[in-house]
């Protein structure tokens, strides 16, 4: 059985980092749980999650009407019950406003993969969901396209919404992004983003099907690994186009979606050289042979890097 008034706690103490870390100026951002078939635990609104009681919290049902608590709940959560009613297992949705990985939703940039190892094993490619006024069901039905396929999202011109089991692990994607998109601006004001190559980046993802994770790029055909080809069908309707970062091996026309000239420059008037290995042409796709001792050697140090990560941020 679920222990209501931990579950309320552990909402009140996510509410804290969020508001310490600047996810959630004053009383933005949103908070959920579900507790039941029919019931959700949520943060009301106007009111600074920083600084809320476990007794501020609200219940309500599956359509979103409240069925307990003093204060109104969240206008947002339709927002929470779509991602729930869409995936069973999903129990938790953090949604606030991430500086930097908001300002890639404000810009429509998709966020350039094949950078980190952590990231590429605990995240992939992030969607840009459409925008959309919040609060109503065409606001909850943008997330519905990319639900399925990963575990944290950007809203264009709006913040992020992420969910999992638990109301922490909802959370982690969220900071991971953010994280990872702030590393990705200093990158680049340094003059460049260095990407991995394709035995790289196959490697990784060799790594996460051993660790029992999913990533949709195992299901593409002649799927382009560092080209967000994963959700590239979206980013017309999404009006996402890159234009600060060039990613290695982007498809050099028609590609689904293309909204603008693929492959353009960096926003210095350059286009990022690719990495050895790689070519500025079409892909052929995931790489079918390497020789095995360089795969070994290369998920051992990847498995190390993550690992040594984890531990770190453990303590």
């Amino acid at each position: 059985m679920t222990n209501l008034y931990k579950v309320k706690q552990e909402i009140c103490e996510i509410g804290r980092r969020l508001y310490q870390r600047g996810f959630a100026a004053a009383n933005d951002g949103n908070i959920s749980y579900r507790l039941s078939e029919n019931e959700v635990l949520c943060t009301p609104t106007l009111i600074c999650k920083g600084f809320m009681k476990p007794e501020d919290l609200c219940i309500v049902d599956m359509e979103g009407n409240q069925i307990a608590g003093q204060r109104q709940r969240t206008s947002e959560v339709k927002l929470h019950l779509a991602i729930m009613k869409a995936r069973p297992d999903i129990r938790a949705v953090v949604h606030c406003h991430p500086p930097h990985a908001t300002a890639f939703g404000v810009a429509r940039e998709p966020v350039p993969q094949c950078v980190l190892p952590e990231v590429e094993i605990f995240i992939g490619n992030v969607a840009i969901a459409p925008y959309a006024i919040p609060g109503g069901q065409e606001f909850a039905a943008t997330v519905l396209p990319f639900v399925h396929k990963t575990n944290v999202i950007i809203l264009a011109n709006h913040g992020t919404v992420s969910y999992d089991e638990t109301v922490e692990k909802a959370y982690w994607w969220t900071e991971i992004l953010d994280a990872y998109c702030r590393i990705l601006m200093l990158s680049r004001s340094l003059g460049r983003v260095h990407y991995f190559t394709e035995p790289e980046a196959q490697a990784l993802l060799q790594l996460k099907q051993v660790w029992g994770l999913k990533d949709p790029r195992l299901e593409l055909q002649n799927c382009e690994l560092c080209a967000n080809d994963v959700f590239r069908e979206s980013w017309r309707q999404s009006q996402v186009c890159p234009q600060a970062f060039s990613p290695p091996l982007f498809q050099s026309s028609g590609a689904p979606g293309e909204t603008c000239t693929q492959g353009q420059s960096g926003g210095n008037g350059q286009t990022p050289a690719l990495p050895a290995g790689s070519s500025g042409g079409a892909s052929p796709g995931i790489p079918a042979a390497i020789p095995p001792e360089q795969l070994e050697a290369l998920v051992q140090m990847i498995t190390d890097r993550v690992m040594a990560s984890l531990a770190q941020a453990a303590t």
